[in-house]
């Protein structure tokens, strides 16, 4: 890739309940000079979005069409029953559907859990959003079901949630169009969700880190260790071939003092 084929900006779409500010820091200390631009969109918009190249990633609640995009699970999230705080059930610390027989359950039309059956009953009319929903619930009409980061979204001092075990859970995927291979910044983004360092293998490849003072004296401090001193670098000298050392020389294993002369 060229650098007149790189993009000048990054765009990620995410849901309602997302979080993507960790992920977010990673990048500007990495790629500083790439702005990332944040999308936001709704959970039933996002796949559109991203097939219509209005995103070039996305945080979006699975399923997606795998023929149209590519996804990379990340977590799957707990279903809650968001509550009045004087409700009955926040004695308890969850609430098992059997206990929710009796009660009016809000549906909304943005509604992102997988329902075979919804439990309790029916309202008279499907609120239009989450948001609304949580109004009524307020309005003691009914209570209603969502991900965990939903109901933490709409908080209100008013209301409370709790675990509601044997229900459908929502996956939250990284995804974007599909291609033969995921592009350089999508690689980048991938690389950072799943917690690769900067020196990784896959995505772009490493920029040349500059050695630190501390390392420049580390190989300073090794280098005069390897030499011997005598101003060469610490090489030895060998003689000349077909030269013999000299008398008194060291050449030779010979001390190299001057024999005394022997007496007669």
């Amino acid at each position: 890739m060229t650098g007149s084929d790189i993009p000048s900006s990054f765009r990620l779409a995410y849901v309602p309940g997302v979080t993507p500010t960790k992920w977010v820091r990673v990048w500007h200390e990495r790629l500083p000079g790439t702005p990332l631009e944040l999308v936001q969109a709704t959970a039933a918009d996002a796949p559109g979005l991203l097939a219509d190249g209005g995103a070039d990633a996305g945080l979006v609640r699975l399923p997606v069409d795998r023929d149209v995009l590519a996804a990379i699970p990340l977590y799957t999230e707990t279903t809650v029953v968001v509550i009045p705080k004087d409700h009955v059930a926040t004695a308890a610390e969850e609430v098992s559907l059997a206990e929710l027989a009796d009660e009016i359950v809000l549906h909304p039309l943005d509604d992102v859990l997988d329902w075979q059956t919804l439990p309790g009953r029916p309202a008279v009319e499907r609120p239009a959003t989450t948001a609304d929903a949580i109004e009524l619930v307020a309005a003691g009409v009914g209570v209603l079901l969502v991900p965990q980061s939903l109901a933490r979204l709409h908080h209100r001092k008013d209301l409370t949630y709790r675990p509601v075990p044997e229900t459908p859970e929502s996956r939250v995927a990284l995804s974007w169009p599909q291609a033969e291979e995921a592009p350089d910044l999508v690689e980048e983004f991938i690389g950072i969700v799943r917690g690769r360092t900067v020196n990784s293998t896959r995505g772009r490849a490493a920029t040349p880190q500059r050695p630190t003072a501390k390392a420049k004296a580390k190989e300073k401090a090794k280098g005069k260790r390897a030499g011997t001193g005598g101003g060469q670098g610490g090489a030895r000298h060998k003689p000349a071939a077909g030269r013999k050392p000299s008398p008194g020389g060291r050449a030779g294993g010979q001390s190299g003092k001057r024999g005394k002369p022997r007496g007669r």
